[in-house]
C-alpha cells in the first residue's frame, strides 16, 4: 500500500513538473476560472499519461517546492465535478495529507489521476475554453491540442518506480499511530485495526445531547497511507463502526434568531474488505430546512445592507457585528428557501468577510463547502 506522504515526498524531490505530475500553491474550484484550470489540468494529465496514475500535489510553493500546506478540502464530489465537465472522464481521487510540521488545519492536498481508455475532452464550455477542448501536456503546460494526436505510453516504468519506493513499512504505522495518538492527547484519541491491516486513528471532543453522542474537532486519519479522512471543527458528527466498516454521519447547525438545530449533512462509509482494499461512500442526507418567508426577506434585505456598508469603508455597530458572524448561515437559508440570488450576494460579499477577521471568514468557507456539496450531488 502506498504511504502518500512518502509519494509526495518522492514526487517534490525527484521530478519538476512533468508530463504525469504536477503541483500547485492552492487552487478555488468555487470560482468559475479556478475550476475551469483544474479541470485543464486534469485533462491533459489523463491524456499524457494513458497506462499509469498521474498527480496533482496542491499546498507547495513552486519556486523551492516548500511545503505550505492548505485548508482541509473534504470534497468527496470531486468525481462529480470531472464527470460533468469531461468526455470520457479520469478517475480522479482528492486526499488531504498531513505533514508533521503544518498546523493541525493544514494538510497537502494530492489529487490522484487514473486514466480510462480514450481521450478526454471538455465536454462543455467553461469560462474561456470551449466545449470539444482536447489537452495534453506539454513539459510542466497543460497546452490545448487542435489537431488528431496519438496517444502514447511514456511514464509507466518512471511512475511505477516512485510508487514502489512509496510503499509503507511497519515502522511508518506504527510512528504514524504513535503521533497521532501524542498530538490528539487531549481528544480522547482511540485506534481500531480493521481486517487485521487497516490501522484507523480517530479522536474528538465528546458530547451527549438528547441521548444521542456527538462528537465535534473530529480528526480521523487512515494510518497505512497516511490519509486525513475527516476533520471537522464546526460540525458535529456521529460515529459508528464494527469489524468491517467505519460511519459517521455530520451534522449542521442552522436556525434563526438565536434558535438551532441539528440538520443530518452527510454520511460517510469506509468499508473494508479481506483483499486489503477498502472503499470510501458517501451519501448526502440533506433536507433544507423551511423559514418564514416575511422573517427572511427581512435578514436578506439586512444582509444586504451590511455588505453595502462594508463596501464604503463604514463602521458596523454592535448589532451588525453579529449579524455579520451570522450573514454566510442566513445567506445560506435564504438560497434553500428559493431566494436564488443569495448564492450570489454571498461571493460577492467574500472579500469583505475576509478582511473582517478569522471567524467571519471561517463562518463563509464552511458554507461554501455546504453549497458545493449541494451542487455536485
Amino acid at each position: 500500500m502506498i504511504n502518500k506522504r512518502l509519494l509526495i515526498k518522492n514526487l517534490l524531490a525527484h521530478n519538476d513538473e512533468n508530463s504525469f505530475y504536477d503541483k500547485k500553491r492552492q487552487i478555488d474550484i468555487g470560482e468559475k476560472e479556478g475550476k475551469a484550470k483544474f479541470l485543464k489540468h486534469v485533462c491533459a494529465l489523463a491524456n499524457s499519461n494513458p497506462k499509469n496514475n498521474s498527480y496533482i500535489v496542491i499546498g507547495v510553493e513552486d519556486d523551492d517546492n516548500s511545503i505550505k500546506g492548505v485548508d482541509f478540502f473534504d470534497d468527496s464530489k470531486i468525481q462529480n465535478l470531472i464527470n460533468a465537465y469531461l468526455t470520457n472522464p479520469p478517475i480522479v481521487q482528492y486526499e488531504n495529507i498531513p505533514f508533521p510540521h503544518l498546523p493541525d488545519d493544514k494538510v497537502v492536498g494530492l489529487v490522484t489521476i487514473r486514466p480510462i481508455d480514450g481521450l478526454t475532452s471538455l465536454r462543455k464550455n467553461i469560462w474561456k475554453y470551449y466545449g470539444g477542448s482536447v489537452f495534453f501536456r506539454d513539459g510542466s503546460m497543460s497546452m490545448p491540442k487542435v489537431f488528431e494526436v496519438k496517444i502514447r505510453d511514456v511514464n509507466s516504468k518512471i511512475v511505477e518506480a516512485i510508487e514502489n519506493h512509496s510503499q509503507n513499512n511497519i515502522k511508518h504505522t506504527l510512528d504514524g499511530v504513535f503521533d497521532f495518538l501524542s498530538k490528539r492527547k487531549d481528544y480522547h484519541p482511540q485506534y481500531k485495526v480493521f481486517k487485521e491491516y487497516f490501522v484507523l486513528c480517530w479522536a474528538g471532543q465528546k458530547k451527549v445531547q438528547q441521548e444521542e453522542t456527538l462528537y465535534s474537532r473530529v480528526d480521523i486519519e487512515l494510518i497505512n497511507e497516511q490519509v486525513r479522512l475527516f476533520f471537522s471543527t464546526l460540525d458535529e458528527v456521529t460515529i459508528r463502526y464494527d469489524e468491517d466498516s467505519f460511519n459517521m454521519v455530520e451534522y449542521v447547525s442552522l436556525g434563526l434568531n438565536n434558535a438551532y438545530k441539528y440538520y443530518p449533512l452527510e454520511e460517510t462509509r469506509i468499508r473494508f474488505g479481506n483483499n486489503a482494499t477498502y472503499q470510501i461512500e458517501t451519501e448526502l442526507l440533506f433536507e433544507a430546512p423551511q423559514f418564514d418567508k416575511k422573517v427572511l426577506h427581512h435578514i436578506y434585505n439586512t444582509n444586504n445592507a451590511i455588505i453595502d456598508k462594508l463596501k464604503k469603508g463604514l463602521t458596523l455597530d454592535t448589532s451588525e457585528i453579529q449579524d455579520l458572524k451570522n450573514l454566510p448561515a442566513t445567506y445560506l437559508i435564504c438560497y434553500f428557501n428559493l431566494f436564488h440570488d443569495a448564492v450570489d450576494k454571498l461571493n460577492e460579499a467574500k472579500p469583505y468577510l475576509k478582511e473582517y477577521g478569522e471567524v467571519v471568514y471561517k463562518n463563509y468557507k464552511e458554507t461554501i463547502r455546504i453549497l458545493r456539496k449541494m451542487k455536485y450531488s
